[in-house]
C-alpha cells in the first residue's frame, strides 16, 4: 500500500482545484456530512488523509481527498454515498475506496480504506477548529509552454541505471523536468515517435538491455505539452545517441481499438493540464491501468509502449480527454514478458485485458494485420558523456 500511495504524488499536480484550509463551522445538522473528516492511514508510514465533503450540485454529496503528507494537491472524489449509518467514498482516480460506519454522535466514521485490493483500517474524525489539520498551500502552477515553442533540452543528464530492472520504471514530468527511470533506448525511441517496439528495426542488442536514468530541463519557460516533450526527446536522441534512421511501411500483426456495440463507457477528465498520465497498480483480482487526463491516442500509445507486444491503432473516432481505470489479469506476452505480480485476492480473478477493455470501457481490441509505419535504424551509439 505504501508504494500505491506514493506513486500518485506527481499525478496530483495535474489537479487544478484550489486547496482548502480546514475551517471551523456551525455544529452540523443530524445526517449532515459536510466538513473536513480526517484520519491517519498506516501504510508503511503514517499518511494523514482528509476528505473535504460538501453538498453537491444535485441532491447528495461531493468531496475532495487530500493526502497532506504527500502532496498539497487534492484528488477528486468520484462519489460519496450514505445509506443510514453506512458511508462509502469512492476515488476512482486512485483505484481506491473507503467504507465505514458513522457513529451515533455524527463525529466519527470507523472503516477501511481499500486500494489495489489491499484493505487498511482508517477511522475518520470530524475536524473541529481545535483539531483540524492544515492543508498545505500548493505552489503556483507552472504556466504552459507557448504552443508555438520549439524547445530543446538546455541540460540533460544521462546516467546508467544499476538496478538490473528489465522494464521502464518511469517516464514523465517532475515540475519542468522530464524524468526517465530505468529507460532503454527502445523506450526512448518508442516514446519520442509514438511507436511500439516492434516498429523499431535493425537496432543493436543493447538498445533494450542497457538502462538509463535521465533528468532533462527544457531551454524555454513553461511546462511542455506532450508533443513538445516528444520533440525534445527526438533532439536528445539525435544529439546524445547519434541516432539516424529512415522510415518504412510494413504489414505487421497489430491491434485495432474501436467502439464496442454497447457504446463507450469513458469518463471525461476532472483534471486540467496539458500532459496525460498513465500508470498501473495492483488491482482487485489483477492489475489496474490508470489513464489520467488522456485521449484515446494517448491510451493506444501507452498500451503499445508499455503493455502489449504489438502496435495498437486507434480507430475509435472518440475525441476529448478521459480518466479511466481498467482492471485485468496480465499474461506472459504483456509487459515485454515481465508482467508485474498481482496480489492474491479473495474475490474472483479479473478478466484478461481484451475482455476488461470491452466490459469496463465499452471498447474493443481486435487483432489484425495492417500496414504500419516502422523506423529502420541506420546508425546509433551509446550516449555521449555528460
Amino acid at each position: 500500500m505504501k508504494k500505491l500511495m506514493l506513486c500518485l504524488v506527481a499525478l496530483a499536480a495535474l489537479v487544478a482545484t484550489p486547496a482548502l484550509r480546514a475551517q471551523s463551522a456551525a455544529p452540523p445538522a443530524p445526517g449532515d456530512l459536510s466538513g473536513n473528516w480526517q484520519g491517519t492511514l498506516k501504510a508503511g508510514k503514517d499518511l494523514r488523509i482528509i476528505f473535504n465533503i460538501y453538498k453537491g450540485e444535485k441532491d447528495g454529496w461531493s468531496a475532495k481527498m487530500y493526502s497532506i503528507d504527500q502532496t498539497p494537491h487534492p484528488f477528486p472524489v468520484t462519489s460519496v454515498i450514505r445509506q443510514g449509518s453506512a458511508v462509502t467514498i469512492s476515488v476512482d482516480l486512485l483505484g481506491g475506496s473507503f467504507e465505514g460506519k458513522l457513529d451515533a454522535s455524527g463525529k466519527s466514521i470507523a472503516g477501511t480504506w481499500t486500494q489495489g485490493g489491499q484493505p487498511l483500517p482508517l477511522t475518520l474524525l470530524r475536524a473541529t477548529p481545535e483539531t483540524a489539520w492544515d492543508i498545505p498551500t500548493p505552489p503556483a502552477a507552472e504556466k504552459p509552454m507557448a504552443a508555438d515553442a520549439d524547445p530543446s533540452f538546455d541540460v540533460a543528464t544521462i546516467k546508467p541505471n544499476p538496478s538490473g530492472g528489465s522494464s521502464l520504471q518511469g517516464l514523465g514530468p517532475k515540475g519542468r523536468h522530464l524524468m526517465v527511470v530505468n529507460g532503454s533506448l527502445d523506450d526512448l525511441i518508442t516514446f519520442a515517435y509514438s511507436l511500439q517496439v516492434k516498429q523499431v528495426v535493425n537496432g543493436p542488442g543493447w538498445m533494450d538491455s542497457d538502462r538509463y536514468d535521465i533528468d532533462a530541463l527544457p531551454d524555454q519557460p513553461g511546462t511542455p505539452n506532450l508533443e513538445q516533450a516528444r520533440s525534445m526527446m527526438k533532439k536528445l536522441l539525435a544529439d546524445r545517441f547519434a541516432l539516424k534512421f529512415h522510415h518504412d511501411k510494413r504489414d505487421l500483426a497489430a491491434y485495432v481499438l474501436t467502439v464496442w456495440k454497447t457504446g463507450q463507457k469513458l469518463t471525461p477528465t476532472q483534471l486540467k493540464g496539458n500532459l496525460p498520465g498513465f500508470f498501473y497498480t495492483p488491482g482487485t483480482g489483477g492489475l489496474t491501468l490508470h489513464l489520467i487526463n488522456g485521449t484515446m491516442k494517448n491510451f493506444t500509445d501507452f498500451l503499445q509502449m508499455i503493455v502489449l507486444d504489438k502496435p495498437v491503432v486507434n480507430q475509435t473516432g472518440i475525441t476529448g480527454r478521459f480518466d479511466n481505470n481498467v482492471t485485468f489479469t496480465p499474461d506472459d506476452s504483456q509487459f515485454n514478458g515481465h508482467a508485474p505480480k498481482v496480489p492474491a485476492s479473495t474475490v474472483s480473478e479479473a478478466p484478461n485485458l481484451f475482455d476488461a477493455i470491452q466490459q469496463q470501457l465499452g471498447l474493443k481490441l481486435t487483432a489484425q494485420k495492417t500496414a504500419v509505419d516502422v523506423i529502420v535504424i541506420d546508425h546509433v551509439e551509446k550516449p555521449s558523456p555528460n
